[in-house]
Formats: C-alpha cells, sequence, structure tokens
C-alpha cells in the first residue's frame, strides 16, 4: 500500500513538472492558438499606459503590444498592472507578455525572463517654465529645485550640479511649491515628467536638458519560454531597426527623442 501511494505521488509530480514544462515550451502556440496575446500595461503612467476619456488603456506601451500581436495575427487583449503585481501576473500566468516601464535588473532576471535588447529607458530630469532660459545642468548651482523624498538622485543632483534640492513628501505638493514660486522646476523620472507636461496645467513648460543616469527598460515573458523569447527578441530588434519607437515618442507626445531610443535605432539599423 505504502508502495503504491509513493508510486501515484511520484507519478502525479512527474505529470505536473512535465505538463509545466510543456506548457511554457509551447506558449507561442497556446497563444496562436488561443487567438489572443494578453500584455501586462501601465494603466496610470502617461505617456506610456494610460486610461483614455472612453476607458480604455492607450499609450506607448499599447501601442507596442498591438504590434506583437499584429505580427502574431491574433486579437490583443489589455491588463492593467502596478510596479506590485506586475511581476506576478506574468509567473502566474496572468498575462503571456509584461511591457509596463519594467526597469531591467540582476535580481529580476532571476525571477522572469527579460528580453534582449532592452526597448527604452528612464533617468531623470527636471521640469521647468519655457521662459526660464536652461541649457545645462551646471546653470542649476544655487538654485531651488523641488524634488520628491527618497528620489535617489536628489543627491547626486545637489552634489555634482550644486542645486538647492528642496524635497518633498509626494509630486502634488512638489507640484504645488513649484506653482507657489519656491522653487524653479520638478526634478523627477524623466519618463513621469514627460506624462505632467502633457497636462494643460503644464503648457508653459519644458524639460529642456538631456536625461541623467538613464536605466534600461525590458519586455518579460515567463522563464522558460524559449520560442516566445526567441520571437520576441527579434521583434524588439525590429522595434529599433526600423524607428517604430522614436515614431510613438513623437505619436504621443514626447518632445525630444530618448537618447536610448536614439542610440538604439542607430545600432540597428
Amino acid at each position: 500500500m505504502v508502495r503504491r501511494q509513493l508510486f501515484l505521488t511520484l507519478a502525479a509530480l512527474a505529470l505536473v513538472v512535465g505538463g509545466g514544462a510543456i506548457a511554457r515550451a509551447d506558449a507561442l502556440q497556446d497563444i496562436k492558438s488561443r487567438g489572443v496575446l494578453v500584455v501586462g500595461v501601465k494603466a496610470d503612467y502617461p505617456p506610456f499606459g494610460y486610461r483614455s476619456p472612453t476607458g480604455g488603456i492607450v499609450g506607448l506601451e499599447p501601442d507596442l503590444a498591438a504590434d506583437a500581436a499584429k505580427r502574431l495575427g491574433v486579437k490583443l487583449q489589455l491588463v492593467p498592472v502596478v510596479a506590485a503585481n506586475r511581476m506576478q501576473f506574468l509567473e502566474q500566468g496572468k498575462i503571456d507578455l509584461m511591457i509596463a516601464t519594467l526597469t531591467d535588473t540582476p535580481e529580476r532576471a532571476k525571477v522572469i525572463s527579460i528580453i534582449k535588447p532592452d526597448y527604452y529607458a528612464s533617468g531623470y530630469n527636471i521640469m521647468v517654465p519655457k521662459s526660464l532660459t536652461v541649457s545645462a545642468w551646471e546653470q542649476l548651482k544655487g538654485k531651488p529645485v523641488c524634488a520628491i523624498q527618497g528620489a535617489f538622485y536628489n543627491r547626486q543632483v545637489a552634489e555634482k550640479f550644486g542645486a538647492q534640492v528642496i524635497a518633498f513628501t509626494g509630486v502634488a505638493e512638489a507640484l504645488t511649491a513649484m506653482k507657489q514660486g519656491r522653487c524653479i522646476g520638478l526634478l523627477y523620472d524623466d519618463t513621469a515628467l514627460e506624462g505632467q507636461l502633457m497636462n494643460p496645467d503644464w503648457k508653459d513648460f519644458a524639460m529642456p536638458l538631456p536625461s541623467q543616469n538613464a536605466q534600461p527598460w525590458g519586455v518579460a515573458v515567463r522563464q522558460g519560454e524559449t520560442q516566445f523569447t526567441d520571437f520576441m527578441t527579434k521583434v524588439v530588434e525590429d522595434w529599433h531597426k526600423t524607428g517604430f519607437i522614436l515614431g510613438l515618442e513623437t505619436k504621443h507626445g514626447i518632445s525630444r527623442h530618448s537618447d536610448f531610443a536614439q542610440t538604439m535605432h542607430d545600432k540597428y539599423k
């Protein structure tokens, strides 16, 4: 009886392990058979992923997802994700693909498969009034700059460029302080600033300086999906080669092409 129970347990375990491996290996075929590619994207991070007035999710990353679905010849289903759940959604199979402002780090690459090459990058920058002539970071020396508490680049900007960094608990507080004239501009993630500049309230502001300390973003799939990884690798390479991402930057109101997108286009074209 004990032997029989042990045999059944081992057989069940082998089936689970084997079945999981088959499922992962056939992910690309499963998507094609299903006729739908399920992609996790941000819905609160304009212009990369946000809700339109009608409620749909639009933005640069949903457009990338749509292109991947088109290449597969399937329909697209977008699933909103946030930083706290996007990796779990991918691991649990709730999404097939993640294109959601994910910074490519060695720690994350141990859990999910991050596609190479990376598709985008974000750094830090400053949003200032268009009336303020600023053409170099060194011109911030001695100037009060609003920032967010805890941002790693606050100290770097203060020490490297001599800015007087005034940190607030949140973005809303920093923006209010800037409106009140307590600082000349807002120091923040450049991609988030692009979203702020889409707001009519900030139509008289711009981001004139080159971004600093860019960190790459990666498209991701579940680990073990070799065929899907190979497919997406070729897709991302083609996005860079054709300038597709550069075109999406223009489409979505990004005022100046990111250095990363331009560099990758020059590399692959």
